[in-house]
Formats: C-alpha cells, structure tokens, sequence
C-alpha cells in the first residue's frame, strides 16, 4: 500500500500533524508520498495531484472540510479513495481528527474501513457564442450577482421544463453532501449523502414563497440570467473557480459519471457527524 498525502500549509499544526501520520505509517511498513504544495512544506520531492493520485492506494487529506474541497480539485478526476484527517474538531467531509491517527492508521492497514460514494455536479458553462467550459463539484453550483448590490434575475429550468423565474441574491445547485454547507446557510433542507437528489436553494429571494426544491440527480438543470440590466453574474463551484455569465450564457448541471469515494471508519456516519457539528440534543 502507499498513501499519497496533501497538508493545508495555512493550517496550524499541519506540519506536525503530517509528522505523525508519517511516523505512524511507517511503523505498519506503510510508504507514503506528497503532493508537491506539501513538499514544499516539508521538504523533499513531490508529485502533482493527478500523479499523487494514480499513484497512491489512498490519498489523506490533512485540514478541514474546506482544504479537502481544494484538494479535489487538484487531484482532478479519479476513482482513487481519499480520507481526510481534521486538524481540530471532525468535519462532515473528514473521516477523523488528529488525535485519532494511530487508530486511523490500523484501519488502513487492516482495511478496515469503509467507502461513502459521494455524488458529484458536472456542470458545463455555456456561452452565447456555443464556446464551452467545464467544472466538476463536490457540494455546489452557485449562480450570484457580480458587481452590484442589487437583486439580479435568474430562471431555472429543470429537463427542459421551466421551474421558475428568481429575484434574489443568487441560485444554488447543491448535492446531498453540499446540503450540509451553503445550501443549509440558504435555507436548504438537510439531505443524507447516499440519496439521489439535488437540492435547488435561493439565496436570500425577493419572493419569501421561494424555497428550496428536491429534485432528481438524474435531471438536468439550467440557470442563466433573466435580466439585461444586472450585468455579469458570477458563477462558482465549491466556492472557487469563479467566471463570469453574461446574459447570453447558460450553465447546465448534471450528475457527473464519476462519483468520490470518500473513506469512512468503522462507527462514525453522516448522522454522528450532524449532532456533533449542529450541536444537536435528544432526550
């Protein structure tokens, strides 16, 4: 086995988590190798993400929700199984913290572990002209007002069907897994990771009897600007990569072919994770 291994460099205690997990690795005759923003990091050799990634059994991710997120998109796209060790307190995308190397270390080596399938968005910028740009998301498609403060006018279509015409701040697209993160902040419901949706969410409507809607991953949806007045619009995905839509452009999502194994360990589930994170209390 050998574990590719990427470190958020803005993270306190990255270094000497990265150390640890190392070490730890080592004791089980497990080898490891970085990426090449670590090496810079750490020191020594390293290899860009797609390499990281074709090259490992398992790629560990050490920061948080957000350094996982960056992490993706510099690994591009594999099927190659990535875990994520929160410097901190656990994290709905994380498979443990820190303090729970030795542990997580075991279960790589015994293969005592599980993968969570998690849905990706494909989602294609199309501009008036028919040129194309692509990008690929792990939680979310975000279509926003650009330069002003003002409300902008969107619509959405869903299969071809028109859904509805928006005056608010923005339209998120969200999978189950990014239900937990903008979506939510927006008002979204909360989704379980293995179901097979997307979640449309305004940001902050005009109309307050426009809320959040569940459709099918196997739909197509398209957002473009409703309004010459509004100027360029934003679009982000996962909140980066951002490119401006103009009224003649479109951006079509779909479910991406390709899904992200994420690594979990034995006991711990998206349920454990929402009472830990939200701060939930039963009886």
């Amino acid at each position: 086995m050998k574990i590719g291994i990427i470190a958020n460099p803005h993270k306190p205690g990255a270094v000497k988590a990265y150390g640890r997990l190392v070490a730890a690795l080592a004791q089980r005759g497990i080898a490891s190798q970085v990426d090449s923003d670590t090496a810079k990091l750490v020191g020594g050799v390293g290899l860009a993400g797609p390499d990281l990634a074709a090259k490992s059994d398992v790629v560990v991710v050490l920061g948080g929700d957000g350094t996982m997120l960056h992490a993706l998109a510099t690994l591009g796209r594999t099927e190659t199984p990535v875990a994520g060790v929160n410097i901190g307190t656990l994290g709905f995308l994380t498979s443990c913290t820190d303090d729970e190397l030795e542990e997580f270390c075991d279960a790589l080596k015994s293969g005592d572990f599980e993968l969570s399938r998690r849905t990706l968005i494909s989602a294609t910028v199309v501009r008036g002209d028919g040129r194309t740009r692509e990008y690929v998301a792990l939680n979310e498609a975000v279509l926003a007002r650009g330069q002003t403060g003002r409300l902008v006018s969107m619509k959405a279509t869903v299969d071809g069907d028109l859904l509805n015409r928006y005056r608010a701040d923005g339209l998120i697209v969200a999978t189950p897994t990014g239900s937990t993160a903008y979506s939510l902040s927006a008002g979204g419901p909360l989704i379980s990771p293995s179901a097979g949706v997307f979640v449309i969410t305004p940001i902050c409507p005009h109309t307050l009897s426009q809320r959040s809607l569940v459709v099918d991953d196997a739909t197509e949806i398209e957002l473009a600007p409703d309004g010459l007045e509004d100027g360029a619009l934003l679009f982000t995905v996962d909140g980066r990569d951002c490119d401006e839509i103009g009224a003649a452009d479109r951006v079509v999502i779909r479910k991406d072919p390709r899904a992200l194994k994420l690594v979990r360990l034995p006991g711990r589930s998206f349920y454990g994770a929402l009472r830990q994170k939200l701060n939930w209390r039963g009886g």
